[in-house]
């Protein structure tokens, strides 16, 4: 599978929950959780057609799973010894919406077994609840096929925090340490399903834009210009020649072959992903996925550096244009431009795009997260739970 475009800025799979009837969940995956439950509530075109029911609306978002390379996997990218990507966030979400089945839990470990078939003859899927799919959560964070993801957990329903700790109380082991969880708060003056409470979805960052220093900083450092060592094996770097990857740190020099770094980072681990580590230099706390990130952003996102960029130059030009208008004439009043408008007319705009199918299956099968925006959403029709 060609591997073109850079690694994702977001992507994540989330737990919905009807607000009507609390038993009645839904796992679906999305690179924009705003949008995403905007449409399963009917605010905005696309959703599934099992979250269509007014009966069951408004649906809100209990929680969030982040941190996937992407929708279809980049794992050359992440782990430099593999020569393939078998795994990808389709393969976790379709795992945590059908855990009775799924290879990935070992039969001995599983927590819900079929207990009936189909008239097809397939196992029927037992009834899930919030409980029972974070306990099906918690399992797939520690079996091999996931543990060492980049992954982190952002809730935003209190009870549902509470079940989550009681399954982490009542687990045999603990999920790795660098897994993150997280807890929002509703914001005040609002309830569960609420749509203001959709403010907490709209603050998450889903752009490139904590990657920019450090896309900044490792464009600067390799520059064919510069020359530099490898912190690790300390051979000479040759420019256009190698992967090589830049400490996050602002103020560390720090630059290396990947494969050097990664097996630095391991530290003779059985394990071929590096998830943690410190910088050789500097010694600072860094994470693979953050290091990978940057560099496939240097190497094969060209056209989102720019446009990361290019939102500043933009910026920066209007507001010197605003400046020097104000100067020549002190008492006209200085327009105030909202950075969200862009963002809201783009989403406006994004919903009404029809995509088609010829487009939509080759954006997937090169893995490009491009296609995602509109096409992804949809397939939760499909695997809803």
């Amino acid at each position: 599978m060609p591997i073109d475009r850079p690694i994702p800025a977001f992507y994540c799979c989330y737990l919905l929950r009807s607000t009507k009837s609390p038993n009645s969940v839904y796992v679906g995956s999305t690179p924009n959780p705003k949008r995403r439950i905007d449409q399963h509530n009917g605010i905005k075109k696309g959703g599934a057609v099992r979250t269509s029911r007014n009966s069951l609306r408004p649906w809100e978002m209990t929680c969030i799973v982040t941190g996937f390379p992407s929708k279809f996997g980049e794992e050359i990218l992440l782990n430099p010894r593999s020569v393939c990507s078998v795994t990808n966030s389709n393969v976790f979400r379709w795992a945590w919406q059908n855990p009775h089945v799924t290879l990935h839990i070992p039969p001995e470990l599983r927590i819900q077994r079929a207990t009936s078939k189909k008239s097809s003859g397939h196992p029927k899927r037992p009834r899930l609840t919030v409980l029972s799919l974070l306990s099906n959560l918690h399992l797939l964070l520690r079996v091999s096929s996931f543990t060492r993801w980049p992954l982190a957990i952002q809730c935003f329903s209190d009870d549902v925090h509470q079940k989550w700790l009681k399954c982490c109380q009542s687990s045999p082991s603990s999920i790795p340490e660098w897994i993150k969880f997280t807890q929002t708060s509703l914001i005040q003056g609002s309830s569960p399903g609420d749509i203001n409470t959709s403010q907490n979805l709209a603050a998450i960052i889903i752009d490139y834009r904590e990657q920019k220093l450090h896309v900044d900083k490792g464009t600067k450092t390799t520059d064919s210009r510069r020359e530099n060592s490898c912190a690790i094996c300390k051979v000479k770097l040759e420019h256009g020649q190698g992967m090589y990857v830049v400490c996050p740190g602002l103020d560390c020099v720090a630059v290396s072959h990947m494969t050097c770094l990664s097996g630095y980072l391991l530290q003779n681990e059985e394990v071929i992903l590096p998830t943690t580590g410190s910088c050789p230099v500097c010694k600072t706390k860094v994470r693979w996925i953050d290091i990978a990130k940057e560099l496939s952003l240097r190497t094969r996102g060209h056209k989102e550096v720019e446009k990361l960029f290019k939102a500043k130059t933009i910026r920066q030009s209007k507001h010197d244009t605003s400046s020097s208008k104000q100067a020549e004439n002190p008492h006209t009043p200085i327009r105030t431009i909202d950075s969200n408008d862009h963002e809201k007319q783009c989403d406006s705009d994004r919903s009404d795009i029809t995509i088609s199918p010829r487009f939509v299956n080759s954006q997937l099968w090169i893995g490009s997260d491009t296609a995602s925006l509109t096409s992804n959403d949809s397939e939760d029709e499909r695997l809803s739970v």
